[in-house]
């Protein structure tokens, strides 16, 4: 077993001390600000009074950048109208699993969806909540609770609170993150973020431990994980597969990873059966083929290179510690996933334990901890900074070293949240764009009072992934859940939304059409800004005036920032 430590749990200590720093882990009396734990814990309470200042860190990170998502959204950001549509039929079916989910093409969608979260939407839409303020709100209630596995993870593995407070704060203000979490899709997204890191967290301590509630914890979190995203699940099952092998290599610590990969499959199974029976293994096999796959992280690398950076602290640890397995983990995170959020999310840790590491290494604390002792004892202590943090405190009990590492994470956490706001204030808002605005759900809220339930639609731009949902009727474009139906599929489906999302002529938009199926009885054409794949685009008018002199086509609706038009012949109304 390789790592920091004789103990190996992760790089807490050097050769010279090990000895001093397994009995420090062992018995959580590291230094007078209580920054070692008990890094077998897990079997009594994970969290302790002196937790709380460091892991407050991080929830407070987030909940700011929380605080100005909302206050930068009036409407949720990216898509969610898929996940609340699929909900709604769950609801409508007395919460049976529904086979297909109409009005996501033609002939609707194959529900093979994993289903848990789904669950949690149609209870809250059953008891009345507005599915609008569901999407804006739930998410960062997921990304919030995700923040305190992260810092167990961390704290544990570094044998430090602070550490566990870099890799939440780190976590809570890294804009991949928050793009992909706080958004509406983070109703299913942040939750098995949350799922995934507690399967993990319990996984470290049930190799490393051989904890017995650990292999519980774990069964239960990689089940909630299966039954909540596939790609979540697979990021568990390549961290444990990573843990034993290069953290254990035991027979019984293959067997604690085996029960919980096998506990968390026997929960899931009835799901998993339901839709094999349903749809045939092969709807799993044609939705692996989309959204890179695993392995499409190197394609990832190639577009953002600035992915690479979480495997700088990874590789300080291996060059001056040998910890292998953050290196192999960040690197299988960076390499195996085409999302970089998962590289960044394990990058997080490895920063936290670097930083430790590298600060005793400078013996800054310690250089820090004597000044401090040596002031107590010259009749000066008043003008020392750690005196005059035990006055603002009321107590003497204030480690200089501590009190800089929590004054440095605020100040990121500051940091973090001020370029976040910068973001989302932009025009072109690259963190968290809006798919809907006023206009658009005006636009939804007629097509589903003014025209006949079976109408089709073609929908222009990204508000089309909301339509279905918001109006109950049909769009014949749009890429959302035909990965279930293959790469070929779906690819046929992303390339014609884009097209025709970008067309300035009928013509265009009906010969887009016919790659995909028939002509739309209605299309919905925004007006001024519009974004496609969450791109900010500009409407110049040139496609609503070649609309307006179409013979076959005639003007059925029209707001400020939507105009509809209906296509000759077609009844307009319900």
């Amino acid at each position: 077993m390789t790592g920091g430590d004789s103990t190996g749990r992760g790089p807490a200590a050097g050769a010279d001390d090990a000895a001093t720093r397994t009995r420090e882990l062992e018995t959580g009396t590291r230094d007078r600000t209580g920054v070692g734990v008990d890094c077998g814990a897990v079997d009594r309470l994970p969290f302790g009074r002196r937790d709380a200042p460091w892991l407050g860190i991080g929830v407070a990170a987030g909940a700011l950048v929380v605080a100005v998502y909302l206050a930068t959204n009036p409407y949720p950001a990216y898509g969610g109208g898929l996940y609340l549509d699929i909900a709604a039929e769950i609801l409508a079916r007395g919460y049976a699993l529904p086979a297909r989910i109409p009005g996501y093409t033609a002939d609707g969608i194959p529900f093979a969806y994993p289903p848990l979260q789904f669950y949690l939407l149609a209870v809250l839409l059953d008891v009345g909540a507005d599915p609008i303020a569901v999407a804006r709100i739930l998410p960062p209630i997921g990304m919030l609770a995700g923040v305190v596995p992260v810092y167990l993870l961390a704290r544990d593995y570094a044998g430090s609170r602070p550490a566990g407070g870099i890799a939440s704060v780190a976590v809570a203000v890294n804009p991949q993150l928050v793009e992909w979490h706080v958004s509406a899709g983070g109703m299913v997204r942040a939750f098995a973020f949350l799922y995934a890191m507690t399967a993990i967290y319990a996984g470290y301590h049930a190799v490393d431990d051989g904890s017995r509630r650990s292999v519980v914890v774990g069964v239960v979190a990689f089940a909630a994980t299966l039954l909540t995203h596939p790609t979540y699940a697979l990021f568990v099952v390549v961290t444990y597969l990573l843990l034993w092998t290069v953290r254990d290599r035991s027979a019984p610590g293959f067997a604690r990873g085996a029960v919980v990969g096998v506990g968390g499959v026997a929960i899931a199974l009835p799901w998993l059966a339901a839709t094999v029976t349903t749809h045939g293994v092969e709807v799993f096999v044609g939705a692996a083929g989309t959204h890179g796959g695993l392995g499409g992280g190197l394609a990832s690398v190639a577009a953002s290179p600035l992915t690479l950076a979480a495997l700088v602290p990874a590789g300080y640890l291996l060059v001056a510690r040998r910890d292998w397995f953050v290196a192999v983990w960040t690197a299988a995170a960076t390499f195996l996933f085409s999302q970089p959020r998962f590289a960044y999310a394990v990058g997080s840790v490895a920063l936290a334990a670097a930083a430790v590491d590298a600060a005793r290494r400078s013996g800054v604390p310690a250089r820090l901890r004597e000044r401090d002792r040596r002031s107590d004892g010259d009749g000066e202590g008043s003008r020392t900074w750690g005196r005059l943090l035990a006055r603002v405190r009321g107590s003497r009990a204030v480690d200089p070293a501590a009190a800089l590492a929590a004054l440095c994470l605020v100040a990121v956490a500051a940091g973090g949240g001020a370029y976040l706001a910068h973001e989302m204030t932009l025009p072109t808002d690259p963190s968290t764009p809006e798919f809907l605005d006023g206009e658009a759900v005006d636009a939804m809220a007629w097509a589903a009072a003014g025209t006949p339930g079976d109408a089709t639609f073609v929908v222009l731009g990204d508000a089309a992934e909301w339509f279905p949902a918001l109006s109950g009727r049909t769009i014949l474009i749009g890429p959302w859940g035909v990965e279930w139906e293959g790469a070929e599929q779906y690819d046929a489906q992303l390339a014609a939304f884009e097209d025709v999302s970008s067309c300035s002529s009928v013509d265009c938009v009906e010969s887009t059409a016919a790659t995909v199926g028939d002509l739309p009885d209605y299309v919905y054409v925004p007006k001024g800004g519009y974004t496609v794949r969450g791109t900010v685009r500009a409407s110049f008018g040139t496609l609503e005036r070649s609309f307006e002199h179409a013979p076959d086509w005639e003007r059925a609706y029209e707001n400020d920032g939507v105009v509809v038009y209906q296509r000759s012949g077609d009844e307009g109304t319900a």
